[in-house]
């Protein structure tokens, strides 16, 4: 026991006068050896006071209990005790961020944690990691201070359950994984101070200010979700899928962004009871939009009717693309072929007899295709309201079916 005394004072006395601690205690342990009387020392301790924490274990590992007298000498200067040679109350190694973590690596010195220990302060020493969970085989403590550190993960709930006589905590101060205190009987037994900014528990002000978004954004998330859904399927159904659109029904909003909100720049004709503007679609189609000022009578009817004239199949026929009908606006949509009619094309161009014979023979095919399988469709043939396609072929643009007939 002698010997071991003094190589203790060797080393503390190295420890005082030596500026570089942390690498003395590593050349320690790393040179040092238990000297040849340790183990019977170590069996008359053990004899003198059985609750020495190394005196259960078997075999005794006597290498790292010499390590671990050798740092107990060391920890206990270190944290200003005062008679190390009787007693060893309290480990503070607060403000000490260069020793410390070599002293929370000694794994050896805290699984033979001194009986005597009832305080560990490793406050403000901008630890970094997880729990240092090493601390806890000391399970006799009254105080454990781990504050304003950087520490991180999970807190070992069930390890610091084992330390019965817990009765200060302090967590405050880190990175902890967040945790309700109503989660675990464990935190009940410490006021919500010690866990103050620590991750653990998430700050009254957050959780206020999350509550308050939750409660209020939820709804308008909900509002703005349905509006929008609104606004798509009802306003703007051309930026749904394809498959989702109705192929052949048109909005206003989208006739007004066709036509850049009816513009006079695209207003392409105006005749009795209607106005023709000429529009682009959202997907690139340009169109001719006739809308009629009357209304065209009962909004079923129309319907009805635009759902016979986009069947509508002949070259000599202008394809029908759709329609829009509310309470505001009745309108037909069809492609663009330009602005050329059969009136332009004779007072100007001066054709010859054989492309007015074509003219006349597709214009005749077309009343037929009509008369065969549409007989229900009327069309308007004035020479003011047939289009010329630029292949020549003549294009019936203007028709109605049953008392609309004749009306457009």
């Amino acid at each position: 026991m002698a010997s071991i005394l003094i190589t203790c004072l060797l080393l503390m006395s190295i420890a005082y006068f030596e500026p570089t601690f942390p690498a003395t205690v590593i050349e320690d342990l790393a040179n040092l050896h238990p000297p040849s009387n340790f183990n019977t020392t170590i069996v008359s301790n053990c004899l003198k006071n059985p609750s020495l924490r190394y005196c259960g274990s078997s075999p005794m590992d006597l290498d790292a209990i010499f390590k671990f007298t050798i740092v107990a000498s060391h920890l206990c200067n270190e944290s200003k005790n005062p008679n190390c040679v009787e007693s060893f109350p309290k480990i503070d190694l607060r403000n000490r961020p260069k020793i410390t973590p070599l002293y929370l690596s000694f794994t050896f010195f805290w699984k033979y944690c001194p009986i005597t220990i009832l305080s560990i302060d490793l406050s403000n020493n901008s630890l970094k990691g997880t729990f240092p969970i090493d601390v806890l085989f000391c399970t006799q403590i009254h105080v454990l201070d781990l504050s304003h550190n950087g520490l991180s993960g999970d807190v070992p709930i069930q390890r610091l359950s084992c330390v019965t006589n817990l009765t200060i905590l302090n967590l405050s101060y880190n990175h902890f994984s967040e945790i309700k205190i109503s989660d675990s009987w464990f935190f009940r037994r410490f006021n919500s101070s010690c866990f103050f900014n620590s991750g653990i528990l998430p700050s009254h002000g957050r959780y206020k200010i999350k509550a308050v978004m939750l409660l209020l954004g939820f709804p308008l998330v909900v509002v703005f979700t349905v509006g929008g859904l609104w606004w798509l399927c009802f306003r703007r159904p051309d930026f749904l899928p394809r498959v989702l659109q109705n192929e052949h029904k048109f909005t206003t909003v989208m006739l007004k962004a066709a036509t850049n909100g009816f513009s006079k720049k695209n207003m392409v004709g105006k005749g009795d009871g209607f106005v023709m503007y000429r529009g682009i679609l959202r997907d690139g189609t340009q169109v001719r939009i006739e809308i009629y000022s009357n209304n065209r009578g009962n909004h079923r009817e129309y319907v009805e009717e635009c759902k016979v004239l986009v069947q509508l199949r002949h070259r000599n026929l202008v394809k029908v693309y759709g329609w829009c009908s509310n309470r505001n606006i009745r309108a037909l949509v069809t492609e663009w072929i330009g602005r050329v009619s059969i009136e332009t094309w004779l007072s100007e161009s001066a054709p010859c007899w054989k492309h007015r014979f074509k003219v006349l023979v597709g214009v005749l095919k077309a009343m037929c295709y009509l008369q065969e399988q549409w007989p229900e469709i009327g069309c308007d043939i004035k020479t003011s309201s047939l289009l010329l396609h630029e292949n020549g072929d003549p294009l019936i643009a203007r028709f109605g079916v049953g008392e609309n007939s004749t009306s457009n």
